[in-house]
């Protein structure tokens, strides 16, 4: 008799609410394990095909660390679509004006590129200080 392993279903899906604290620590290293949690691969019931993965708040972004000389070197670019629309900003003058978009830009590159990527980054909340808004959702944990 072979038993089979029955595929998940959406109602088996149980999403947790995680506190990440990123101050002082490498971006890299943290960005894989923020990943990690917005996928869902450390759970049981993980499958490609579906989003099991759950809801994830970073704080102290604007505190987070870059190797080497990356916080002058590293460029972020972004084109508008129009002639003469590049802009480019180093990671330096990235966490000056918006921090949070160095979490946000590490881990998105990090997720699948499919169908599924918008629906894990919506689910990414990323504060540059220690205050946020969903307190309430680590009374119990």
């Amino acid at each position: 008799m072979h038993t089979m392993t029955l595929p998940t279903k959406i109602k088996e899906i149980k999403r947790e609410w995680h506190l990440v604290d990123v101050g002082g620590k490498i971006l890299g290293r943290e960005g894989t394990n923020i990943a990690q949690l917005l996928m869902g691969k450390k759970k049981p019931y993980f499958s490609k095909n579906m989003d099991c993965g759950d809801y994830v708040v970073v704080v102290n972004a604007s505190e987070v660390k870059l190797t080497g000389n990356k916080e002058k070197n590293k460029i972020y670019t972004n084109y508008s679509g129009y002639p003469g629309g590049l802009r480019s900003r180093t990671a330096a003058e990235v966490r000056t004006k918006k921090p949070e978009e160095l979490i946000t830009h590490a881990v998105g590159g990090m997720l699948p590129h499919n169908k599924l990527r918008d629906k894990m980054l919506s689910r990414l909340f990323v504060f540059a200080g220690v205050e946020h808004k969903y307190e309430d959702k680590f009374v119990n944990q």
